[in-house]
Formats: structure tokens, C-alpha cells, sequence
């Protein structure tokens, strides 16, 4: 009898435990470094309502398409985006090595630091020029292996950190959360793509199928090494304002039902998402608004825009995240 008792105590405090196990395991918060407040609960709610089978809201696994703009939605973009300065360290060699360079005068400009003078024109033209400068004309393992050595060694001028590790720490939380939750993520982004599928694996992991970036044709050639591809300035697609709904046709073929972004650059990909979708459908401002911890910043000149869709976010029902308000830690070496 003894024994018996025993063991009706042993399981009652098994199912204690597994019980208990189960209740922690649901209230488990998968945003931890966002405040409280409508914008984490916002992003929440979503993805409970688009996963719960059998309500009117369920939407298959296949269709939960999530789009993130890169540069100041997913990392720092200031003082200039990461892939600038990029370029601008590997123009800074070539001068070096080619004085002539400097008689060009967006390249003097690019030197001088006038970054108004490289966005310039319909399409940004004097940075076009500087990028194709600086990443055509080789083949894409030659680039992707200098972008590597740039990343492993060059440093943040605020703060002295590697640039990868200036991710937002929200921002990673809500991609390991959606893809919990069986979402497909993508970068949707107005930087190069080879550029970004260096690293977008190891730093987010988002493959490289899954980047889509301002892109310029490659050329195939077959050497005595083996086959390469040639990084050309041909026929450059600029995956920005309205290329990116563009960009996500060609590339994704499916319509987003969730988009983050951070500026006037990512409207268009709000809008494409959120108006008319037959899906249930989010969207998502970053503002920066921590001079402190990051950078303020809304109506700049170079880039990181932030007007007209600031002005459209309430019609649209965008979320808009206050960065000092909501973000408890911005990158993944603060402490809470």
C-alpha cells in the first residue's frame, strides 16, 4: 500500500512538473529585448493570429513571406551604410595606387566625404559610380573574398566594433521568432546583393537565395582554374523605393504578408505588402530616435529619409517602433 502511495506521489509530482515545464515553455517571451508596449505586442499578435490553424486568419506556412530592409532595419546605417564605407576603404587603396583617380570629380567628392554629391541624380549616380569602381571587374569569389577581409578588420568610427556586430538585438529576436513560427525571411535591401550574401547567412541566417539587392549582370567565363563569373557594370537594377516591390516579384515571387523597413526607400515595400493583400498583412517602421545609444535621425539629406512614410503610417496602420521607447537593448553586447 505503502508503494502504491509512493509511486501515485511520484507521478502526481511528474505531471507537477511536466505541467509546470509546459506552462513556462508558453509564457517564454520570444522578444526579450523590446519594452512593452503596442509595437512587441503588435508583432506578437500577428504572428499568433497568421499561425493558429483553423482560424480565419491561418495563413499556410508557404505564403508567410517576411521582408526586411537591411541598412537601418537590420544594422546600423550610419554614418554612412556599411557597404559605403566599403567602398569607400577599398577607393581610398585605389587612389593610393592611381593618383589619377582623384580628376574625376565624384571620386574627389567620395574622398572628400560629400556624400550629397554622391546621391545625386535619379539614381544615385555619383554612388553608382563609386560602387561600380569599386566592386566590378573582378570575379564574385574575388569580391566576396575582399568584402570578407573588410568585415573581419575594419571598425565602426563611433565605436570601434567590428561591423557585423552591429546588429539590432530586437530586430534578431524577430527573425528567429518568425522563423520559429515557419516563416520565410528575406533581405529586401537598396545594397549590393553579393555584397550582403557574404555574411547575411552567418550574421542572420538568411541564406543567400534568400537576399535581394541591387544587382549589375554578371559575365561567365571558363579559365584554366575552372568556371568564374565576372562582376560587370551592365544593365545595374537599384533594389530601392519602387524596385524593391519589383525586386520581390522577380526574385521571391510571392507576395509578403510582412515587411519591416526604416525609411521613405522602403514605402514601396510597405505599401505592396499591406494595401488590398487578400492575406492578413504587417508593417513595420524602425524610427531612430536614441542619439545616445545609435543615432537620431528622420529628414537627413544622405540617407535613412524618414517623411512620407512616417506621414503614411497611421492610414496604413504601419507600426512605428520608437527606438528609445521600445528597444531595451539595441545591440547584442549592451546588457538589459
Amino acid at each position: 500500500m505503502a508503494s502504491k502511495r509512493g509511486f501515485l506521489t511520484s507521478l502526481i509530482l511528474c505531471l507537477t512538473l511536466i505541467s509546470g515545464g509546459l506552462a513556462a515553455a508558453q509564457t517564454v517571451d520570444p522578444l526579450p529585448s523590446w519594452n512593452e508596449g503596442k509595437a512587441k505586442q503588435s508583432i506578437i499578435n500577428f504572428v499568433i493570429k497568421v499561425t493558429k490553424a483553423g482560424s480565419p486568419d491561418f495563413v499556410p506556412a508557404a505564403e508567410r513571406i517576411a521582408v526586411f530592409d537591411n541598412d537601418g532595419t537590420l544594422w546600423t546605417e550610419m554614418p554612412v551604410p556599411f557597404q559605403l564605407a566599403y567602398a569607400l576603404d577599398t577607393l581610398k587603396q585605389m587612389a593610393a595606387e592611381k593618383p589619377e583617380l582623384r580628376k574625376d570629380p565624384l571620386v574627389k567628392a567620395a574622398l572628400d566625404g560629400n556624400g550629397s554629391k554622391l546621391l545625386e541624380g535619379p539614381h544615385y549616380d555619383g554612388l553608382m559610380k563609386i560602387l561600380a569602381l569599386t566592386h566590378a571587374g573582378m570575379t564574385t569569389v574575388e569580391f566576396k573574398v575582399r568584402v570578407e577581409k573588410w568585415i573581419a578588420t575594419a571598425r565602426h568610427p563611433r565605436n570601434g566594433k567590428p561591423y557585423d556586430q552591429l546588429t539590432y538585438q530586437p530586430m534578431q529576436e524577430v527573425l528567429s521568432y518568425m522563423r520559429a513560427n515557419g516563416f520565410k525571411t528575406f533581405i529586401v535591401s537598396g545594397g549590393g546583393a553579393d555584397f550582403m550574401r557574404t555574411w547575411s547567412e552567418r550574421v542572420y541566417g538568411i541564406p543567400p537565395e534568400q537576399v535581394v539587392g541591387s544587382t549589375a549582370l554578371t559575365k561567365y567565363e571558363l579559365r584554366h582554374s575552372g568556371p568564374v563569373r565576372i562582376k560587370t557594370k551592365a544593365h545595374l537594377f537599384v533594389d530601392d523605393g519602387e524596385g524593391k516591390p519589383v525586386g520581390i516579384h522577380a526574385f521571391i515571387g510571392r507576395r509578403p504578408i510582412a515587411c519591416f523597413g526604416n525609411c521613405d526607400g522602403d514605402k514601396a515595400m510597405l505599401e505592396y505588402t499591406t494595401i488590398n493583400n487578400p492575406r492578413p498583412s504587417f508593417g513595420l517602421i524602425i524610427h531612430h530616435t536614441d542619439a545616445k545609444r545609435e543615432y537620431a535621425y528622420d529628414k537627413t539629406e544622405d540617407s535613412g529619409t524618414l517623411v512620407e512614410a512616417l506621414q503614411d503610417a497611421p492610414k496604413r496602420g504601419w507600426i512605428v517602433v520608437d527606438m528609445k521607447k521600445d528597444w531595451a537593448v539595441i545591440f547584442p553586447f549592451e546588457k538589459k
